[in-house]
């Protein structure tokens, strides 16, 4: 079998000069040496150029250097050894000792020793040695030893050595060793060794080594080790080793420091928590006015704002107060004088003053 095998790639090397080449027993089905642009059966071609259709079982050994020569389709078995390329889209499966690609589509099964690549969207179960990489959208199950991206959108179950990136939307199950991102929306249960971030809102489940973090909203459980925060909006669960920001927090936080405009939900911060600005300068966030509604338990809860709720800490700083204090010390801003710094216990006494920070 092996001296059959080599001797039929010496005779591909022979044939492959004859643009038209050699089928048994016709040039459009059964067994094809050289570059035949449409056939069926098994077909074996040093470099595929202007394929029209091929279908079956077809081994190359490496690719057109001009992209305008990488035409047609190929459905079926593809081998590459070691590069199965050189059609416009693939579909069925295809294996590639060093690589597999196509310059539009493939779609299937595609495993490439080192890589695998497509102009266009790869959609199947994907397995690139070193990495994978799509102009388009990159769905289903995609592994990359190193990496995959997208500049479209990255949807299944997708593993990258290294990260996972897509231009568009990231969601399914994703685990990136250092980081996974999306220029857009990243959606489901998301791991990121060092990092996961989002152009948009990040939805579902998200769980970063380091930091984590959205231009948009972040919704569901986030968890950090160092850090996390949002353009918007924090709602759900966020727990982050050092530190939590957004604008708007309307979660449970847990976190040493927070900080954040307009809180609703449940803070425990055992440093620190502050809502609003020293600066007043909330109004570029598109929040009103600093205001907390619900429970926060800090050593010291700032609130430069109203405060509605309650406050545990060691001190409990309010510039407005509907709402109560608990702590060794407790300060209500626009309380008359004498009932502004109160131990134990503080809460709104009397009309309110005009008096600001």
């Amino acid at each position: 079998m092996l001296r059959i095998f080599l001797s039929a790639l010496l005779f591909i090397f022979s044939v492959d000069a004859i643009a038209q080449g050699v089928g048994i027993p016709s040039k459009t089905s059964g067994i094809g040496f050289g570059n035949l642009p449409r056939f069926s059966g098994i077909r074996f071609n040093f470099a595929d150029k202007r394929v029209k259709k091929i279908s079956g079982i077809n081994v190359t050994v490496w690719q057109a250097k001009q992209d305008s020569l990488q035409t047609g389709t190929m459905s079926g078995i593809s081998l590459g050894l070691p590069l199965a390329m050189g059609t416009d889209s693939r579909s069925g499966i295809t294996l590639g000792a060093l690589g597999a690609g196509a310059r539009s589509q493939m779609t299937g099964v595609n495993v490439g020793g080192l890589g695998i690549g497509a102009g266009g969207s790869i959609k199947g179960i994907n397995l690139g040695g070193l990495g994978i990489g799509s102009g388009g959208d990159l769905k289903g199950i995609n592994i990359g030893g190193l990496g995959a991206g997208s500049g479209g959108n990255v949807s299944g179950i997708n593993f990258g050595g290294l990260g996972i990136g897509a231009g568009g939307d990231l969601s399914g199950f994703t685990f990136g060793g250092l980081g996974a991102g999306a220029g857009d929306d990243v959606k489901g249960i998301i791991i990121g060794g060092l990092g996961v971030g989002a152009g948009g809102d990040v939805k579902g489940l998200s769980i970063s080594g380091i930091g984590l973090g959205a231009g948009g909203n972040l919704n569901g459980i986030n968890i950090a080790g160092i850090g996390l925060g949002a353009g918007g909006s924090v709602s759900g669960l966020a727990i982050a080793g050092v530190g939590v920001g957004s604008p708007t927090l309307k979660a449970i936080v847990i976190a040493p420091a927070v900080a954040a405009i307009e809180v609703k939900g449940l803070v425990i911060a055992p440093a620190y928590l502050q809502v609003g600005s020293k600066n007043s300068k909330w109004e570029k966030s598109g929040v009103n006015d600093p205001v907390i509604k619900g429970i926060a338990i800090s050593a010291y809860n700032n609130i430069r704002g109203e405060q509605k709720g309650l406050t545990i800490g060691v001190f409990n700083y309010a510039r407005k107060q509907k709402g109560f204090q608990l702590g060794i010390l407790n300060y209500v801003k626009d309380n008359p004088r004498g009932l502004r710094l109160l131990p134990i216990f503080n809460t709104r006494f009397g009309k309110r003053s005009e008096s600001t920070d």
